[in-house]
């Protein structure tokens, strides 16, 4: 009877057989689980939260004389933050009123001038039309006695006299109308400034109460709005500080609204599209909160290449680095709500490449379709004129005087007060 070798025992090759067998079922499983599920999915954990850092900054120097926001503390758009001292705006604005108000009274001189010049040239026209009678009556009296002169009925000295009464005729004649000219000049002049307009159209009255809105505008700006709801953040400015126009007194920061940049490796961006759908997981909550976002777009370049210093690879030691390009993810903002997360705090995002912009999308459309108007807009800014106008009309009626706003046409009162003047002459 001969001995069984050990190697050659039945139990050890059924045993070698099932590990074999175990090997290649876990490689076809792993190999099926990755065409099916792993090879559609791409992640890392170089993502970071992003949101926009709005930076406030006054509009209009001035002296900090009220602080009314403190870091971390929630703001609400158009609330107030910073109160700046407002004297010297007021007495600008009050300036800027008295300004009006003594324009719309001079020009409303303009308007009176052009019936007073009107009347001096009709005048004028009237002394010119007397010196021509004057010198024709001296021309005659002159021919008549030149006429007599041969019978000696006329003396030397009376025939004198009448050639110095035509001479003075002439030079009054021509003073008339010089002075006619003149009035007529300063009727042109005065009436080529109030050509088409009224006192309240006038362009020196639009002029000053352009500038009366101006110092209104600037007296709004004394206080300094939040352009935009959020968190506040790097306060720099301190009480009783002098500031000037842009400079950057703090910081919010809209927590609604924040995505999340994760940084893939080059060579998984090949089947990325904006509108896919990606899962979360931010290292504050823990694997406990998943967070189901969408892919925004893929940056334009790499980190490196919009770095301060971007890397020079044109040396003898170069090695090759896989880059990393950053992939804008919007997170949804229920779920942000929920649980709320902070600018800088990192994330491990997986991205389903299998998704389509339209499964994304959930409602059928293209993500990647941008909307027309502003991306981001705040209507913090846009002041409510009304009460401001409202002033400046007061002003100028106020202004205008008792007998009320002369005709819209500036020559129009002027050609009549000519045509009156010319009957009575």
């Amino acid at each position: 009877m001969t001995a069984t070798s050990p190697s050659n025992s039945p139990a050890r090759t059924r045993l070698m057989l099932w590990s074999t067998g175990a090997f290649v079922l876990a490689a076809l499983l792993y190999g099926a689980w990755w065409l099916l599920f792993a090879a559609h999915y791409e992640s890392t954990d170089d993502a970071y939260v992003h949101g926009n850092l709005v930076q406030v900054s006054a509009q209009i120097p001035g002296t900090v004389v009220a602080i009314d926001a403190e870091e971390t503390q929630e703001v609400s758009q158009g609330a107030r933050l910073v109160t700046l001292d407002d004297s010297d705006t007021g007495l600008a604005l009050a300036q800027a009123e008295a300004a009006l108000a003594q324009t719309v009274r001079h020009t409303q001189t303009l308007f009176v001038q052009n019936d007073a010049l009107a009347a001096d040239v009709a005048v004028g026209e009237a002394n010119v039309a007397q010196a021509e009678t004057q010198l024709s009556k001296a021309r005659n009296d002159l021919q008549r006695r030149n006429a007599l002169r041969g019978t000696g009925g006329v003396s030397g000295e009376e025939l004198l006299h009448a050639q110095v009464a035509v001479k003075s005729a002439e030079a009054s004649l021509a003073q008339a109308r010089a002075g006619l000219a003149a009035a007529r000049a300063k009727l042109a002049t005065n009436q080529a400034l109030t050509r088409g307009s009224s006192v309240a159209t006038h362009p020196d009255v639009l002029q000053a109460a352009d500038q009366v809105r101006q110092a209104w505008l600037a007296s709004v700006r004394a206080q300094v709005l939040a352009p935009v709801g959020g968190m506040v953040a790097q306060r720099s400015v301190q009480l009783g500080q002098r500031i000037q126009p842009g400079a950057p007194l703090m910081t919010i920061v809209p927590l609604d609204s924040l995505w999340v940049e994760a940084n893939f490796k080059e060579n998984q961006l090949d089947a990325m599209r904006p509108g896919q759908k990606a899962t979360l997981i931010s290292d504050l909550y823990g694997s406990k909160t998943v967070y189901h976002g969408t892919v925004v777009g893929v940056a334009a370049g790499s980190g490196s290449a919009f770095a301060l210093l971007p890397a020079q690879n044109a040396s003898g030691n170069w090695i090759k680095v896989i880059q990393r390009v950053p992939v804008r993810i919007r997170l949804d903002p229920k779920e942000l709500q929920a649980h709320p997360l902070r600018v800088g705090l990192s994330m491990t995002v997986e991205v389903d490449l299998s998704s389509t912009p339209e499964q994304a999308d959930g409602n059928g459309q293209d993500n990647g379709a941008r909307a027309t108007g502003p991306a981001l807009s705040t209507p913090v800014y846009d002041h409510d004129a009304t009460e401001i106008d409202a002033r400046i009309r007061q002003i100028i009626q106020d202004n205008i005087g008792a007998a009320g706003e002369p005709g819209h046409e500036g020559g129009n009162s002027s050609g009549a007060a000519a045509r009156n003047a010319k009957e009575t002459q």
